[in-house]
C-alpha cells in the first residue's frame, strides 16, 4: 500500500483524500437481465430494497444489508446477476446492438458478457473468451443461467483468436486482467498481492491483449478497454502507447454523467486527449474503474453476413433431439442442431469457422443422446423453458419454489405427465419429470440451495 499511496498522492495532490473517500460500507449491486424482464418491472417486484445505479440503466444498488442475493429464486432463474454497481458501466459504453458481431476477450465470470447479450437480444453473434479453463466453465454456466442463445464460449489465447478471426468483429470489449487497485476495499487479498512489479506485469499483458484486440477488430469497429485499477501504466499511459502503435485508431470521448475525466498526469510521455477516457473513483459510488473507447478508422463491412449457411449432416443423435424438440419445444423446430459426441447443441444462426479454436460451448446445449434415447439438459430449460409445451408455474411466495431449489420433489398443479419446465413467476428454473402428480427434481445438485 505504501507504493500505491505515494504514487496516488503525487498525482492527485490535495485531491487524494477526496477522491478516495468512500462510504464505510461497500456497496452491493445487481444487474437485471433484460433477456428475462425490464429493469423497471424488476424494480416493482424486487424482494429486497434497491435503488437505481448511475452507472448502468439495468443496474441497481442493494440497500438491504441482509439480502441474500445468491439464494433468491430470481437469481437462480437468471433474472439478475450480482455485480458491483460501477462494474456495469463498461458494457453499456460499447453501444452494442442486435445483429452486431461482438467479442468479449476476457469474459469470466460473465457479468459484462451477460449485459452485452441482453443488449443484443439474441440477434447477432457473441463470442465470449476466457483463457483460464476453470473460469471458462464458470462463464459457460453463468451464461446458461442467464439464458443466452447466441453465444460461443472459447477457452483460448487471444493471439489465436486474432489469427483465426482477423478483422471479424465490429464490437470488442476488453476488460483486461489488472492489478486490481479498485478492489482493495472488497478483496483484502488484492492489497496483499499488490506491488509495483504486479502493475508492470499487468500493463505488459494489457498491451498484448490490446494489440490482439486491434487485429480482431474490423475497420469501422469499436473497442472498449476497461480495468478496475487506478495505475497509470495500465490506464491512461496504456492507451497513449496503444495509439502511438496504432495510427488507424482514434480515441472517442466518453461523455457520461458519472465519474470524472481521465487525467493527463497519468498519461506519462504520451500526448493525447487523455480527458476523453473515464474514471470512477470511490467518491463516485463505485470501487474503481477506468474506461477508454477506441474507434478503428474505415468503413465496416460485416463478415458475419457473408458467411455461408452451415451444412450439417443429420445423424441419429440429432434426430433424437429434433424429435424431442418437436414434442416439447415446437418453436425451436427450425433451429440448427449439431452434435459433439453424445451432446447436441442448438447453434446460433451463423457461425464463423471455429475448428482451430477450443470451443467450450456453441449456442445452447440441448442435451445428450445415449443409446438413441435423448436426455434434455438443464441449459435447454433455463434458456427456452418459457416456450415449453408442458410447464409448472410457481409463484415466488409458494413454498414449492424454495423446495424446488433445494432439490426436493414437488406436487404438480399444471404440468402433465413427462418432462416439464418449472417456472418461478414465469422465469425458468430448470426442469423435472411429472408422474403421478409429482415432479421429480432435475435441478443440478451443484446449483441447489443447500443452506
Amino acid at each position: 500500500m505504501q507504493y500505491f499511496e505515494e504514487r496516488e498522492r503525487k498525482i492527485l495532490a490535495e485531491n487524494y483524500d477526496a477522491f478516495y473517500n468512500a462510504p464505510a460500507e461497500i456497496c452491493r449491486g445487481i444487474t437485471v437481465n433484460a433477456l428475462r424482464c425490464t429493469p423497471e418491472s424488476f424494480f416493482d417486484k424486487s424482494p429486497f430494497a434497491i435503488s437505481p445505479s448511475p452507472f448502468c440503466k439495468a443496474a441497481f444498488k442493494v440497500d438491504d444489508a441482509d439480502a441474500r442475493l445468491g439464494i433468491s429464486p430470481y437469481h437462480h432463474a437468471g433474472v439478475y446477476y450480482v455485480q458491483e454497481p460501477s462494474a456495469g458501466a463498461a458494457a453499456d459504453l460499447l453501444n452494442v446492438k442486435p445483429n452486431d458481431t461482438v467479442l468479449d476477450m476476457c469474459a469470466a465470470p460473465g457479468g459484462k458478457t451477460s449485459r452485452l447479450a441482453a443488449l443484443m437480444q439474441g440477434q447477432g453473434l457473441l463470442i465470449a473468451n476466457e483463457y483460464v479453463a476453470a473460469r471458462a466453465t464458470l462463464l459457460k454456466n453463468n451464461l446458461e443461467r442467464i439464458g443466452v442463445t447466441n453465444a460461443v464460449v472459447l477457452n483460448e489465447d487471444t493471439s489465436r483468436i486474432a489469427k483465426v478471426l482477423p478483422q471479424f468483429f465490429n464490437k470488442i470489449l476488453l476488460d483486461a486482467p489488472c492489478s486490481g487497485e479498485g478492489m482493495f476495499r472488497k478483496e483484502p487479498q488484492a492489497v496483499m498481492q499488490h506491488s509495483e512489479a504486479l502493475v508492470k506485469q499487468c500493463a505488459a499483458l494489457g498491451s498484448q491483449l490490446l494489440d490482439n484486440a486491434a487485429a480482431c477488430l474490423a475497420d469501422g469497429g469499436d473497442l472498449l478497454y476497461s480495468t478496475c485499477t487506478f495505475a497509470p501504466d495500465e490506464d491512461e499511459a496504456q492507451i497513449g502507447a496503444f495509439l502511438a502503435r496504432h495510427s488507424d485508431f482514434e480515441l472517442v470521448k466518453i461523455d457520461v454523467p458519472y465519474g470524472s475525466q481521465g487525467e493527463k498526469a497519468r498519461a506519462g510521455e504520451w500526448s493525447y486527449n487523455a480527458e476523453y477516457t473515464r474514471r470512477i473513483y470511490p467518491c463516485h459510488g463505485g470501487e474503481g474503474h477506468f474506461m477508454a473507447l477506441l474507434h478503428k478508422k474505415g468503413e465496416y463491412i460485416c463478415q458475419n453476413a457473408q458467411l455461408k449457411p452451415l451444412r450439417i449432416k443429420q445423424n441419429s443423435a440429432m434426430q433424437a433431439c429434433a424429435d424431442f424438440l418437436k414434442a416439447y419445444f415446437p418453436s425451436l423446430a427450425a433451429h440448427i442442431l449439431q452434435n459433439v459426441g453424445q451432446n447436441v447443441y442448438i447453434l446460433p444462426q451463423t457461425l464463423p469457422p471455429l475448428e482451430k479454436l477450443h470451443v467450450i460451448c456453441a449456442g445452447v446445449l440441448a442435451g445428450e443422446c445415449v443409446k438413441n434415447r435423448f436426455e434434455p439438459s438443464h441449459a435447454l430449460f433455463m434458456t427456452y423453458g418459457a416456450q415449453c409445451r408442458n410447464k409448472e408455474n410457481i409463484d415466488i411466495s409458494d413454498d414449492r419454489a424454495m423446495k424446488w431449489l433445494h432439490g426436493e420433489e414437488i406436487d404438480a398443479k399444471t404440468a402433465q405427465n413427462g418432462y416439464c419446465a418449472v417456472l418461478i413467476d414465469g422465469f425458468p428454473a430448470g426442469f423435472g419429470k411429472q408422474s403421478g402428480g409429482k415432479i421429480k427434481n432435475r435441478y443440478p445438485k451443484g446449483l441447489r440451495n443447500l443452506k
